[in-house]
């Protein structure tokens, strides 16, 4: 792993950092920030899944959330939305191919050699974190927006005892039956629709996975709101397995960073409220700002 920046922020350092993924077979970038208490003690991690066509970047430059996390003591990792460098893409559709991953484990070739950023985020990545950063890797939550949002709901409900909260702006949540994302999941996994189930998070649910409680904030001026979110169908899915759910519809807001960055600070502090009534762990004592830093 080598470090690609580093810069102070609130007290905290904002790093990015490479390296080269055995489960993605590529070079993977990532983001994490360290708030100021983790010089003295690990810290909560809650990650950030970004939208389709995002990287890391977006929600690091336009996502302001670090003045809240130092505040709050979480580290915040944001890695990156799909693999990259020399690998199969669909250059002429934005909905397939490098920065739309889906967060799943493709199956089809030739997408199944590079596209597995479910496993990269559920084993790989994590190791990296754990071994890197002061990370108390027994406080975890997860966030996304868009198709991060997706992935955030299905990681969660697929790993109820890793993650501890869960919350989520504008999600895709049922995306075998949107138009948006049904090609991407046709070419990932294949013309067998049973299989995209693994992956819808309204699909799970009536499956039978199960979560404490979900977080979602939506625009009800999003354009995508009709054609690729929808999320009244996870509502209702929630609602008849008694899964209790906080659905915010927001007037006049869109899809946009300025939607994310100004509910930002409210998912912050729920993911915290939650995290803080697991005990801390030792994970990651040995390391310290110093050592984020020097990577």
């Amino acid at each position: 792993m080598k470090t690609v920046s580093v810069s102070k922020a609130h007290g905290g350092v904002q790093g990015v950092y490479q390296h080269s993924s055995s489960v993605c077979a590529c070079e993977m970038t990532f983001a994490v920030f360290v708030p100021p208490q983790a010089a003295s003690s690990p810290r909560p991690v809650l990650w950030f899944l970004s939208g389709l066509t995002c990287t890391h970047a977006n929600v690091m430059d336009k996502g302001e959330y670090r003045r809240m996390a130092a505040e709050l003591g979480l580290i915040v990792v944001c890695p990156d939305t799909s693999p990259r460098g020399e690998v199969d893409d669909v250059p002429d559709n934005w909905r397939i191919g490098k920065g739309a991953g889906f967060y799943v484990d493709a199956t089809e070739e030739p997408f199944s050699k590079n596209y597995r950023m479910y496993s990269y985020l559920i084993d790989e990545l994590p190791a990296l974190v754990e071994t890197y950063f002061p990370a108390d890797m027994s406080r975890q939550a997860i966030m996304g927006h868009s198709m991060g949002g997706h992935g955030a709901i299905i990681m969660a409900l697929k790993n109820p005892g890793r993650f501890k909260s869960c919350s989520a702006f504008a999600p895709i949540v049922e995306p075998s039956t949107a138009e948006w994302s049904k090609p991407a999941l046709s070419l990932y996994l294949g013309a067998d629709e049973g299989k995209w189930n693994y992956y819808d998070a309204t699909r799970l649910v009536e499956g039978g996975k199960r979560f404490p409680e979900f977080l979602i904030d939506q625009g009800a001026s999003d354009q995508f709101l009709d054609e690729g979110l929808r999320p009244w169908l996870f509502e209702d899915a929630c609602d008849r397995a008694g899964i209790p759910l906080t659905l915010r519809m927001h007037d006049g807001y869109d899809h946009s960073y300025n939607f994310i960055s100004t509910f930002m600070d409210d998912h912050l502090r729920w993911h915290a409220n939650r995290l803080t009534l697991s005990g801390s762990s030792t994970v990651g004592a040995a390391a310290s700002l110093q050592h984020v830093a020097t990577i």
